[in-house]
C-alpha cells in the first residue's frame, strides 16, 4: 500500500490532478479486462499481469499501477480505464 503521506503529495504527471487508491471493484473489472486481453497501456504494451494495486486520477480516467508499494508514474505506463468499461 502506498504510504498515506506520499499519496497526499502525488499528482498525475500529465494533468496535476490528485490521485486516490483504486477501489476493489475497479481493480476487479480491470483484471477481468486484462485476462481477456483488452488492456493496453499508453505505451502500446498489452498487459498480461494482474494489477493488485493502483492509483486512479481524480477524474477517474487514468490509472497508475503500484508495484511493491511503488507508484509507477510514467505516462507510457498509465492505463486509460474509461475506455475499458
Amino acid at each position: 500500500m502506498v504510504d498515506p503521506e506520499l499519496l497526499e503529495i502525488l499528482v498525475c504527471p500529465e494533468t496535476k490532478q490528485q490521485l486516490q487508491q483504486a477501489d476493489a471493484d475497479l481493480l476487479n473489472r480491470l483484471n477481468l479486462a486484462i485476462q481477456s486481453g483488452q488492456v493496453v497501456n499508453r505505451g502500446g504494451h498489452k498487459l498480461a499481469d494482474r494489477v493488485e494495486e493502483g492509483l486512479i486520477r481524480k477524474d477517474g480516467m487514468v490509472l497508475y499501477v503500484v508495484q511493491e508499494d511503488i507508484p509507477i508514474m510514467l505516462l507510457d505506463e498509465a492505463i486509460e480505464v474509461q475506455d475499458l468499461f
